[in-house]
C-alpha cells in the first residue's frame, strides 16, 4: 500500500503534485508513491486509470520561457504506483485509505458539492458514495473505527482556504448524519486539514496519460503543526501566511483567464482561440491590461503588497503569452459562472472591504455578462 492517496486523475495533478513527488523520489525526499482514485465516470479518466494501473511512467512535457530562454524538456513521472475506480473498486479504495498518511485531491470546481442520495446508510457498506465529501467521510470513519492514526488532508482545489472549506463540508455532513461526537472531535481536531495553493498552467492532456505544462510551478502550503508533507521540492513553499499567494493568483492569473473567457463567450471569436492568441488581439489585450492596472493593482497597493503583485503580474504576462502552449479559452470557460463568482467577485468585495472608491467597470460588466460602455 502507498502512503499517498490521491483523489482525481486530472492532467493538472499529473503535471504538478505527481511530478513534484516523482522528482522528490529521485533524491529521496518524498514520503512514497501515490495511489490514484478515479471519482467520476469520465471515459478519459478511465483510460488514465488503466494506464496508471500498469505502475509505469508517463510523460510530462515542459514548454515555455524561463530566465529569458526557451525551455523544452520531457520528464518521465514515476510516482503513481497504481490506480483505482471508486465506483467498481470501493473495498480496495477503503484499504488504500487505511494505509495512507496523506490524502491529496483536485476534484474540480464543483467537487465539494453534496449529492442528495448520499446518506448515513453508506456507513454500513454496500453502496459507494457519490460525492467526494461523502467518500471522504466514509473513509475517515473507517480509519477511526480501525484505530488508524489521523492523517493529513491536502486539497488542491482552486478555492480560498480549501482545507478549512473541505473540513467544514465533511464535518457538516457528519453532523447531518448524526455521527458520534467522539468521531466528530477526531475528524475536526485530530485530522490535519491543510490550506494550500497550486499554480501552474497545464494546457493539454496526453493520451492515455501525461500532460503539457509550463515551466512555472508553485505549491504553497500553509504551515500546521504535525502536518505530513508528501515531499520536499524547490517549488513547494511552506508559509505561515497563505493569503498573499492566494490573492495574487486569484486576482491576476485566474481573474485574467476568466476575463478573457468572458469575452470569448460574448463575442464572435474563433472557437479554438487560445490565451496566447487572445493576448495578441490589441483591443482585448488593452482591456485586460487596463483591468489589471486600474481595477486590481490598486487593491494590492492598499494592502501594502504592491511590489510583490507587480512582480507576479510580470510573470503572468509572460505565461499568458507563452508561444509553446495552446491553452484554449473553451477549456477555461467550463463552469464559467462558478469561476466568475470565485475569481471576479472577490476583487469587487475586496475593494468594498478596503473602502476604496474604485468604479471597476470592466469587472462589473464581466460579472453581469456584458461589455463596459
Amino acid at each position: 500500500m502507498q502512503p499517498i492517496l490521491q483523489f482525481g486523475t486530472s492532467r493538472f495533478l499529473q503535471a504538478h503534485a505527481d511530478l513534484f513527488i516523482s522528482e522528490a523520489l529521485e533524491s529521496g525526499n518524498a514520503l512514497g508513491r501515490v495511489t490514484v482514485v478515479q471519482t467520476t465516470a469520465s471515459a478519459a479518466s478511465a483510460r488514465r486509470v488503466a494506464a496508471f494501473s500498469q505502475g509505469g511512467a508517463y510523460p510530462v512535457v515542459i514548454r515555455g520561457w524561463q530566465d529569458g530562454a526557451p525551455v523544452r524538456r520531457e520528464v518521465q513521472v514515476r510516482s503513481v504506483a497504481n490506480a483505482l475506480q471508486a465506483s467498481r473498486q470501493w473495498p480496495q479504495v477503503l484499504q488504500a485509505a487505511l494505509a495512507a498518511q496523506v490524502i491529496i485531491s483536485n476534484t474540480g470546481d464543483r467537487g465539494y458539492e453534496l449529492e442528495p442520495s448520499d446518506d448515513a446508510g453508506l456507513l454500513q457498506g454496500g453502496r459507494v458514495p457519490r460525492s467526494f465529501p461523502a467518500k471522504l467521510l466514509v473513509l475517515l470513519h473507517a480509519r477511526y473505527l480501525h484505530g488508524a492514526a489521523p492523517l493529513t488532508l491536502m486539497p488542491c482545489e482552486l478555492l480560498a482556504n480549501n482545507g478549512s472549506a473541505l473540513r467544514g463540508t465533511v464535518a457538516g455532513l457528519a453532523r447531518r448524519w448524526e455521527m458520534d461526537r467522539a468521531f466528530l472531535a477526531w475528524l475536526e481536531g485530530s485530522c490535519i486539514w491543510v490550506n494550500s495553493l497550486v499554480d501552474r498552467i497545464v494546457s493539454q492532456a496526453l493520451e492515455p496519460a501525461g500532460a503539457v505544462a509550463e515551466p512555472y510551478a508553485l505549491w504553497a502550503i500553509e504551515a500546521q503543526a504535525g502536518m505530513v508533507l508528501p515531499c520536499s521540492h524547490p517549488q513547494l513553499v511552506v508559509t505561515g501566511c497563505l493569503a498573499p499567494y492566494e490573492r495574487r493568483k486569484l486576482l491576476m492569473l485566474n481573474l485574467g483567464h476568466s476575463f478573457l473567457a468572458e469575452h470569448w463567450l460574448l463575442g464572435a471569436r474563433p472557437a479554438g482561440e487560445t490565451v496566447r492568441e487572445a493576448m495578441a488581439d490589441p483591443a482585448l489585450r488593452t482591456m485586460l491590461e487596463a483591468l489589471w492596472e486600474e481595477e486590481v493593482l490598486p487593491l494590492f497597493a492598499a494592502l501594502g503588497e504592491g511590489g510583490a503583485s507587480r512582480a507576479y503580474l510580470a510573470q503572468v504576462r509572460d505565461r499568458f503569452c507563452n508561444p509553446f502552449l495552446d491553452h484554449r479559452l473553451a477549456d477555461i470557460a467550463q463552469n464559467h459562472e462558478e469561476k466568475k463568482r470565485r475569481r471576479l467577485l472577490p476583487a469587487l468585495e475586496l475593494a468594498a472591504g478596503l473602502g476604496l472608491q474604485l468604479p471597476q467597470p470592466r469587472l462589473r460588466a464581466a460579472m453581469a455578462g456584458s461589455t463596459p460602455a
